[in-house]
C-alpha cells in the first residue's frame, strides 16, 4: 500500500492505494508518502472538487462486497449538491435503514464515495471525519446542498 495527501479546506486528506485501486481516505497527512499515477490523479481530482471544478470522481475504487458495496455504489450515484435519506438508500438496496447507516459509517473513501450526502429524514446523521457532523455540514454547504 502507498499513500499521498494534500492539505485541503478541511485539513489534511490522504489517499491510500493498493493493487491499482483506491482503498482508503484518511483525514491526516500520510505517514510515509509515496507516488503513483493513481494517487497523483486522485489528489488532482480531490483538489478540483475542493476548488468546485469537479462534481463527480472518476477513479478506480475498491467497492467491497455485499451490502457495503451496494450502499457505496448507491452513494456514488447521488449527484453533487443533492442528498438522499438512509431510508431512500435502504429501499434502493433492499436493506434496513440502520444497516445502511452502518455501511455509510464503514465507508473507507469519504468524499470520493460521498457518504456525507446521506442524511436522516429528520436528523442529520453522523460522519466519520474530524469535526463529525460539522464537517458533513461543511461538505454539503460546499456543494450547495445545505444553505445554513
Amino acid at each position: 500500500m502507498i499513500s499521498a495527501g494534500i492539505k485541503g479546506p478541511f485539513g489534511w486528506v490522504s489517499l491510500v492505494e493498493r493493487d491499482d485501486c483506491l482503498v482508503g481516505l484518511s483525514w491526516q497527512a500520510p505517514e510515509e508518502p509515496g507516488e503513483s499515477p493513481l494517487l497523483t490523479e486522485g489528489l488532482r481530482q480531490l483538489q478540483a472538487y475542493f476548488d468546485k471544478r469537479l462534481v463527480r470522481f472518476d477513479l478506480p475504487v475498491a467497492w467491497g462486497s455485499g451490502l457495503n458495496a451496494a450502499v457505496r455504489r448507491a452513494m456514488a450515484d447521488i449527484p453533487f449538491g443533492e442528498t438522499r435519506t438512509y431510508g431512500q438508500i435502504a429501499k434502493a438496496v433492499g436493506a434496513a435503514p440502520q444497516a445502511v447507516g452502518q455501511a455509510c459509517g464503514a465507508n473507507p473513501l469519504p468524499i470520493i464515495i460521498p457518504c456525507h450526502r446521506v442524511t436522516g429524514t429528520d436528523w442529520f446523521g453522523g460522519f466519520s471525519a474530524p469535526g463529525g457532523v460539522e464537517t458533513k455540514a461543511a461538505l454539503l454547504r460546499h456543494e450547495g446542498a445545505l444553505l445554513l
